[in-house]
């Protein structure tokens, strides 16, 4: 229920009970999630930290809908992963959430704005409107002076601009993010973060971070220390301002 000034404070925007995923090497399965459970407030930046192979990037993409999971439920906006159909799930992932990664993942072959304008011409937007939107968001991340650019004439940290603009260009709800900042340099690493930080403040996105990296994980409200498989320890770095209260319009539900 909104509260009277129209917000809904600590609303969980992603939610997960008793997740639980396993693969298999060869005869021998290995746990990667063990009976998580977590739940993301909308307006929140959530790092996620941890050991290689504790299970950080399997929690995001089961989280997301990327991977399925085989015990547990995932809730999204509200919204129950299991039940789902991979037609529904990448329906959803396309309507609420965006997603960057390390290698940024731009195509080569086309210029910035054309990058970021893919996402809503495969869902069937019109080709204006998805340039208009497109530019909306390569202006919202500082590029819009390179939207014509290349991915190949674009330094790492401004290929990363593009890579979060085609995150955002559909108003995404909650925005997942795996070593955002992995291939960048110092400065251009904090340079993303800003921009993170600064989206989150103006916009209310969502974000949720993988990283092993100490100083993306100090610009989040709050930081999850995954090992073997489990959430182990929670922090709250300090001085940090209180998550985005998110109107309930921009909930969308």
């Amino acid at each position: 229920m909104a509260s009277q000034n129209g917000t809904h404070p600590a609303t969980p925007i992603v939610e997960a009970r008793g997740l639980r995923k396993q693969y298999r090497t060869g005869a021998v399965p290995v746990e990667a999630l063990r009976s998580v459970d977590v739940a993301v407030v909308a307006g929140e930046i959530v790092a996620i930290m941890g050991p290689s192979g504790c299970g950080k990037t399997t929690l995001l993409q089961c989280l997301s809908g990327l991977d399925d999971f085989d015990e547990g439920e995932v809730w999204i906006d509200g919204t129950p992963l299991r039940v789902m159909s991979d037609h529904a799930k990448a329906d959803l992932r396309a309507r609420r959430t965006g997603f960057v990664f390390q290698a940024y993942n731009l195509l080569p072959v086309l210029n910035a704005v054309e990058n970021v304008e893919l996402p809503l011409l495969l869902a069937g937007h019109r080709g204006r409107e998805a340039r208009a939107r497109a530019v909306r968001a390569l202006e919202a991340v500082g590029l819009e002076n390179r939207a014509r650019h290349r991915p190949n004439e674009l330094s790492g940290g401004q290929q990363q601009r593009v890579a979060i603009a085609r995150a955002l260009v559909n108003e995404p709800a909650v925005v997942w993010a795996d070593e955002p900042t992995g291939n960048l340099d110092s400065d251009s690493a904090a340079d993303i973060l800003d921009l993170i930080e600064r989206l989150n403040r103006e916009n209310g996105q969502t974000f949720v971070l993988v990283t092993h990296d100490a100083r993306v994980a100090e610009r989040a409200h709050r930081i999850l220390h995954m090992r073997d498989g489990r959430i182990d320890a929670e922090e709250r770095p300090t001085p940090r301002p209180a998550p985005f209260e998110v109107p309930a319009s921009r909930l969308g539900r």
